[in-house]
């Protein structure tokens, strides 16, 4: 997706331009709090929603000044994408894991891979704690307190083929500023990658990544819908996104 060129971005703006400009931010303002409102829930108390609605409304301003109205793609979408990468901008500002947490997501992450390679189907809890060296309900309590950390989604770090540490690649583009073709074939792989890693997972784990990322309910919403804990329902979806880092950490490599 492309925004307004250099050239369109220095022409001075119309009267209609600013006047659209303005209706627009408007417009569309209620989706920065309800965003923002969303990324709230799931992280820890000392993350204020007021910093997530200050960055969110930079990414709209961003959307409405970039938007290209010749591309076929609704303005809305553009300034959804655009707020939500403002606010996970914000997030990795703040460094909200510790290194003992980035860790514990390491290890797990590893544990699953190794486990994966060897016998060529999903790994299990169990089998993971075995590898880890941890009971069940140690290894529970370590996905609940990663989750709680910070927000742990398809769009967080990766580990590159450059170093060891979390780079800026994410696992969902969003839209960029360029449509490089290098760049579309890279989604669209990672794209097939995600969908066959889906497809590997039970019934339930397919169920909460459905109703968590499709229909965009809480964690307690998708515990009363499959009639568990949210606590579990924080544990299973922890570990399916690990299950996942894993495969895209494998297609990196």
């Amino acid at each position: 997706m492309k925004g307004y060129t250099q050239e369109k971005m220095t022409k001075p703006a119309t009267k209609k331009h600013l006047a659209w400009r303005q209706k627009s931010i408007v417009e569309y303002a209620y989706l920065v709090k309800h965003i923002a409102y969303r990324f709230a829930i799931r992280l820890p108390a000392s993350v204020l929603l007021d910093e997530l609605i200050s960055a969110g409304s930079l990414g709209l301003i961003d959307a409405v000044d970039k938007f290209d109205q010749s591309k076929d793609v609704s303005l809305k979408t553009y300034a959804q994408y655009r707020i939500k990468g403002a606010i996970l901008d914000e997030l990795r500002s703040m460094d909200t894991y510790s290194r003992s947490m980035r860790k514990k997501i390491q290890d797990i992450t590893k544990a699953t891979k190794k486990i994966e390679d060897e016998k060529g189907s999903p790994a299990t809890d169990l089998e993971i704690c075995d590898s880890l060296g941890v009971d069940l309900a140690t290894f529970q309590d370590m996905l609940t307190n990663i989750h709680g950390a910070a927000v742990l989604s398809l769009d967080e770090f990766v580990k590159t083929k450059k170093n060891d540490t979390f780079s800026q690649t994410r696992f969902q583009s969003g839209v960029k500023g360029e449509d490089n073709p290098a760049d579309l074939f890279d989604r669209a792989e990672m794209k097939h990658v995600l969908a066959k890693t889906i497809q590997t997972l039970t019934t339930k784990e397919q169920m909460v990544v459905s109703l968590y990322y499709y229909d965009e309910l809480t964690l307690r919403e998708i515990g009363e819908v499959l009639s568990l804990t949210e606590s579990r329902i924080c544990q299973i979806h922890t570990a399916v996104l690990i299950k996942m880092k894993a495969k895209l950490v494998e297609y990196e490599t």
